[in-house]
């Protein structure tokens, strides 16, 4: 944070500050209220809505980012605390030729009916693969000396932070297991 408090008077509760945050690829400098959340910010300062705000409490996943690579609730981090991280929304996750592998494969396996959760849904799952690719154990991982094997426990187990409401799970845990496949 550059500076610190930027402006304000703590009698009416007007303080803020400078953050420099990458989003999708994009540095931003920002001033922020120091109340903003990271969904906040990306939502009304950016106007990134692919991130949704369900619960506001870190328990539906539907505001799922990644920062620097980690899958995060953004509605539970305050913005001014990212000044030089990175920001990946679901935005960020296509590439210059269209959609991710992961995208493809969720449009493929029908993983998604309302589509309210799918942002969080999908960038909860890039990450969980990133896990899966670095061998980070669960808790139903069977062997925690070898490779980690992508049975569909173990996608049910790491996307146990996102839910959908519509019930997509059997087809979100075949998209996940062919994206993984195809990588």
């Amino acid at each position: 944070m550059r500076g610190g408090r930027e402006s304000g008077n703590p009698a009416d509760g007007q303080w803020s500050s400078r953050v420099a945050v990458t989003v999708n690829g994009v540095g931003h400098d920002l001033t922020l209220d120091n109340r903003t959340t990271l969904l906040d910010a990306l939502r009304e300062r950016l106007g990134l809505t692919g991130s949704k705000k369900g619960c506001d409490h870190g328990q539906c996943g539907s505001c799922t980012v990644l920062l620097d690579g980690r899958r995060v609730k953004s509605c539970l981090i305050l913005a001014v605390t990212l000044d030089g991280r990175e920001v990946t929304t679901v935005e960020g996750l296509a590439g210059p030729d269209g959609l991710s592998p992961l995208q493809a494969a969720f449009v493929a396996h029908d993983a998604f009916q309302c589509g309210y959760c799918t942002p969080g849904q999908l960038c909860s799952a890039r990450g969980m693969l990133d896990e899966v690719t670095r061998d980070w154990p669960s808790a139903v991982t069977g062997d925690l000396d070898g490779p980690v094997e992508l049975t569909d426990a173990e996608v049910r187990e790491r996307m146990s932070g996102n839910l959908c409401r519509c019930a997509a799970y059997p087809n979100i845990v075949t998209a996940i297991r062919a994206a993984a496949a195809s990588e």
